[in-house]
């Protein structure tokens, strides 16, 4: 069995920068012989990182919520395509099928899907490592907030020691392969 990696990343339209970090995430977890868990998209870094795993022979599971199936255009290609009902019931799933999350760029939907798993790891409701892997800065502003909550009462410094912070594909995943025992 595999380790499953949940990616989560933008389905919108981005910049070749990042459409080629996806691209480099897919073909590690492939490289790796890791299981890819996505958002179930075909579009954006979504469905890169979903075309790489594949094309390096990565297992690929996909899940969507019925009511995107047309906005994000489904990534029918994938190995299992599981279409839920809502966004909770897509991280729901996404959250059972993986034992690791790396979190790429993003927009809104990334940022509420980072801070559910970064926040559930803090206050021990899983042990999964939590990877943010962040090449080009994009988190960065949104980061320094976060750590000048600290001593506030707001945010917790040991919150911050639940996220690991990467800036490549390879050291976002030699993260997960450092924090979740492999298999034999």
């Amino acid at each position: 069995m595999s380790l499953a990696v949940c990616v989560f990343c933008a389905s919108g339209p981005v910049g070749d920068t990042h459409l080629a970090l996806a691209r480099d995430v897919g073909a590690g977890i492939a490289a790796r012989g890791w299981t890819l868990v996505s958002g179930g998209g075909r579009v954006g870094m979504m469905g890169e990182v979903a075309r790489a795993a594949r094309a390096g022979g990565a297992h690929t599971v996909g899940v969507i919520p019925t009511g995107l199936v047309d906005r994000e255009v489904a990534d029918d290609a994938s190995d299992e395509l599981v279409v839920v009902d809502g966004m909770r019931e897509r991280k729901a799933a996404m959250d059972e099928r993986s034992e690791a999350v790396v979190a790429l760029p993003g927009g809104l939907g990334t940022l509420e899907e980072l801070f559910e798993t970064w926040t559930a790891r803090y206050l021990g409701m899983h042990a999964k490592p939590v990877v943010l892997c962040d090449p080009t800065g994009h988190y960065d502003s949104l980061l320094r907030w976060v750590e000048g909550l600290t001593g506030t009462g707001f945010v917790s410094a040991g919150s911050l020691d639940a996220l690991v912070r990467t800036t490549t594909a390879d050291a976002a995943l030699d993260a997960v392969a450092a924090a979740v025992p492999q298999p034999s």
